[in-house]
């Protein structure tokens, strides 16, 4: 008979249930200070709970979303910078759902490795909770899971749901308001934020450098540290804009670009013309267009090319969406109107990109 003395252990099969708790208790204050009505934060229970009662609704939709951080992650294990990389996972999550009119209520994540790194673990789930906060979000709960033999030393990899609610004569977009003459305005990027890393990869590759050298569109940061400028959280600004009354749409410029996202927003015979002259291109997209002589088209359908976020307003309001968006430290500008079209919405491009 075996000695159970000897027997095996599952921290001897590479799970460490203790290293799981410590993690737990390391976080712990990061997702109390998430705390809003209707969540109260505290993690360990079997699920997380959320009051919509006490958050304020009358009538409410609720809206969910989940996504991930894509190979922008591998850049973050290489260059062991873990603070910004939350902020990204939440980011993709509550932009999607503040686009259809929603606030975002709670947010749980999910963080899968080989083995535990609970200082790796850690900063980046504090990171996700500073993330949560300034979206007015409650980080209710998440997964950690430690799974030997799936994941390669050092990776890990991370994804997010996140669920939101709205009013149901609040929703967007409001196909049935918008009209030819309405106004599209574009609210800036912060970077390349969460999508088209594979490509971006590539590019770093056929440049030559090295992360850890100077970026050479970023003065004072390294390739990697610019590389990961994190993506923009558009909540509450978007969320000021709809205050005004005059938004009837908004698009999240994710993978695809406004090629393909724009048109989500739009009805059927109307088409959004856009200048692409009035969109300021950030050095970090032309960097990467030159040093691969990617094409402009290619650009607009992998990239933001600088533009996080489409808003459709009338006219007689968009200025007032505008200021909105600026008060609340967002920049935006008139990128084009819609346009009369036949079929299915698309993009019409005028001008050209300062590549």
């Amino acid at each position: 008979m075996p000695d159970p003395e000897k027997g095996l252990t599952y921290k001897d099969a590479g799970v460490d249930i203790d290293a799981g708790e410590a993690l737990v208790d390391r976080i712990g204050p990061a997702a109390k200070s998430t705390r809003r009505r209707g969540a109260d934060a505290d993690l360990g229970g079997f699920g997380g709970l959320f009051d919509l009662k006490a958050a304020g609704f009358k009538d409410p939709i609720l809206v969910s979303g989940t996504d991930g951080v894509g190979t922008k992650l591998k850049l973050a294990i290489d260059t062991r910078r873990f603070a910004d990389i939350g902020q990204d996972l939440v980011a993709m999550c509550v932009n999607d759902i503040v686009v259809q009119g929603a606030e975002p209520l709670f947010f749980l994540d999910y963080y899968a490795t080989g083995k535990l790194d609970v200082e790796a673990a850690a900063v980046t789930v504090e990171g996700i909770a500073r993330a949560c906060k300034e979206s007015g979000c409650a980080l209710i709960g998440g997964e950690t899971a430690e799974m030997p033999g799936l994941y390669a030393k050092g990776d890990f990899d991370l994804a997010g749901f996140a669920v939101g609610a709205v009013e149901r004569d609040a929703i967007l977009p409001k196909l049935d308001t918008m009209k030819a003459g309405d106004v599209l305005i574009g609210v800036a990027s912060s970077g390349v934020h969460s999508n088209g890393y594979s490509l971006v990869r590539k590019v770093v590759e056929k440049s030559g450098l090295s992360l850890g050298d100077a970026a050479p569109f970023a003065a004072g940061k390294s390739l990697g540290e610019a590389l990961l400028t994190p993506t923009r959280l558009y909540v509450r600004a978007a969320l000021e804009a709809m205050q005004t009354g005059g938004v009837k749409g908004l698009a999240h410029i994710t993978g695809g670009g406004i090629t393909d996202n724009l048109p989500r927003c739009l009805p059927e015979g109307l088409d959004g013309e856009v200048d692409l002259s009035a969109i300021t291109v950030l050095p970090v997209f032309q960097w990467l267009a030159k040093q691969a002589a990617i094409s402009e088209s290619e650009m607009l359908r992998t990239f933001n090319c600088g533009i996080g976020m489409v808003a459709v307003a009338d006219e007689k309001n968009a200025g007032h969406v505008i200021d909105a968006f600026q008060e609340a430290g967002d920049r935006a500008v008139r990128i084009g109107k819609l346009v009369p079209g036949s079929g299915e919405a698309k993009v019409v491009y005028r001008g050209a990109l300062k590549l």
